[in-house]
């Protein structure tokens, strides 16, 4: 894991970003996609204790429905195992969100206020406390911060030859994203070899991108496309970087034994 690698975001916010790595195995990049979604801890809802219900739901069933309420889980602040406790106070007529969920840490709290809980209607009320564990997604999927993880080989186009004038091409598509290799021939007079275009900007149709040539597409040499969306526990630039972090304390601890 002391390999350098390459980063290029194409597209990044919170919760969602897509992503070149350059440098990387299909085994590395495997390896990150799957400790972003088994080794990155994050608080959920694990017990809930009941003071009152007098709705039309069951205990259990609420308990289902906090369980996969994301809550922020600020890297670094917590061990795994630790607990924060959450309540809820509502009486009806009104609708109960995750938003009305208090907690008794700041830094834990759920990401959306807007999830909805229960409908109470004249009445009803529901009462109750819940305790949020640290977890790993290997240990239970509500655990898992990324609730989108893939990753393809980073595809490069190449110019084959000018398009017969009476030719009809058949639709050519491709999906995410593709490295320029035929600048020269496309309909985008902006662009140069080597630049990263989303496909969706030409319709994912290279024959509109290239009216007049015909292009091959092949994989860039050591070159991944990830996409990554995470559930607002954390950002992706946080859910990345611990899912790398923790697969290097893996690998090293891996290193270490053998050498013994």
């Amino acid at each position: 894991m002391a390999q350098d690698f390459e980063i290029t975001f194409i597209e990044r916010d919170d919760r969602a970003a897509r992503f070149v790595a350059r440098g990387v195995t299909p085994a590395i990049a495997n390896g990150v996609r799957r400790s972003i979604l088994a080794d990155v801890p994050t608080f959920s809802i694990d017990t809930v204790r009941f003071i009152e219900n007098s709705s039309v739901m069951f205990d259990e069933m609420i308990g289902l429905r906090l369980g996969l309420i994301p809550l922020t889980t600020p890297p670094g602040e917590f061990e795994a195992g630790d607990t924060v406790t959450l309540a809820l106070d509502a009486e009806g007529p009104a609708k109960a969100y995750s938003g009305d969920l208090k907690s008794s840490d700041e830094l834990v709290v759920p990401a959306d206020e807007s999830i909805p809980i229960i409908d109470l209607k004249e009445g009803q009320r529901i009462e109750l406390e819940a305790d949020a564990v640290l977890g790993r997604g290997k240990e239970h999927a509500k655990h898992q911060g990324g609730v989108a993880v893939g990753y393809r080989h980073l595809q490069r186009t190449s110019y084959v030859e000018d398009r017969g004038e009476f030719d009809e091409p058949e639709p050519q598509i491709v999906r995410g994203v593709i490295e320029e290799g035929a600048a020269e021939h496309a309909a985008d007079d902006d662009v140069t070899d080597g630049d990263l275009v989303l496909t969706a900007s030409f319709g994912h149709d290279l024959t509109t991108r290239y009216p007049d040539a015909v292009v091959d597409v092949v994989d860039a040499p050591g070159a991944v496309v990830f996409h990554v969306e995470t559930d607002g526990s954390f950002s992706v630039t946080e859910l990345v970087e611990q899912a790398i972090r923790s697969l290097g304390d893996r690998a090293a601890e891996l290193q270490t034994k053998l050498t013994i």
